[in-house]
């Protein structure tokens, strides 16, 4: 009995682990959409979405279920069911297809510098099945490759394909998402991401406070910059 209740407060704890960097509720935040679509914002300009932004775009309709539990995953290359994911996956998953694998660079990274890394649950060493799903590492990560970008409250200074990330209003969690190449009349860049509810584009941007902006160079290709 000791130990059954053990294996469950083990899992609860798994679970809690993974949502700590993520919205959970099923709420949009204040003054976001419902869904974005062409009528209601359109591109930018008429050529093709750059490569990150329509990885993600394809997510849509696709990752329909925000889902925080933890799960072994293979590697690398390892993901959770392609319909149900968190914040993080959005990323994860669009950046894969630029050759760039979250799981195996951060975890590879974490492994030679841990204490690099932010030290929030408690862990003694790496764990390449959640390491590259929780904000503040995909966070350290990008900043050790140099791709921080200014916090600006400027639309102009956000570019399609950038990473961004908040702590959102009223519960202070984390959150990251895409920017889009879809706008505002106001020319302010849509967002896609998960925040509860599958992956979808949304005003975002300036809902929340930024903690961070992140951009890849084009040569990154799928190499790290700190080996």
């Amino acid at each position: 009995m000791i130990q059954t209740r053990h294996l469950l407060l083990g899992v609860l704890g798994l679970l809690v682990a993974v949502a700590a960097a993520c919205q959970r509720t099923p709420e949009p935040p204040a003054g976001a959409s419902a869904s974005a679509t062409p009528s209601a914002a359109a591109p930018a300009a008429a050529a093709a979405s750059p490569p990150l932004v329509a990885a993600a775009r394809r997510q849509v309709g696709q990752t329909v279920r925000y889902d925080p539990a933890y799960r072994v995953l293979g590697y690398p290359g390892g993901d959770v069911p392609a319909d149900r994911g968190v914040c993080t996956d959005v990323v994860v998953r669009a950046l894969r297809t630029q050759g760039i694998d979250l799981q195996q660079h951060i975890h590879e990274d974490m492994r030679g510098n841990f204490s690099a890394y932010p030290a929030l649950w408690g862990l003694a060493r790496p764990d390449r099945n959640i390491d590259h799903r929780r904000v503040p590492n995909l966070m350290r990560w990008f900043e050790r490759q140099g791709w921080q970008q200014s916090r600006s409250t400027q639309p102009a200074d956000f570019a399609a394909g950038d990473i961004v990330a908040w702590k959102l209003n009223g519960n202070g969690l984390l959150h990251v998402g895409i920017v889009s190449d879809r706008q505002l009349a106001d020319g302010t860049p849509l967002i896609l991401h998960n925040i509860a509810r599958g992956t979808r584009e949304e005003n975002l941007l300036f809902q929340h406070t930024i903690i961070g902006h992140y951009r890849a160079p084009p040569s990154s290709g799928g190499r790290q910059a700190n080996g």
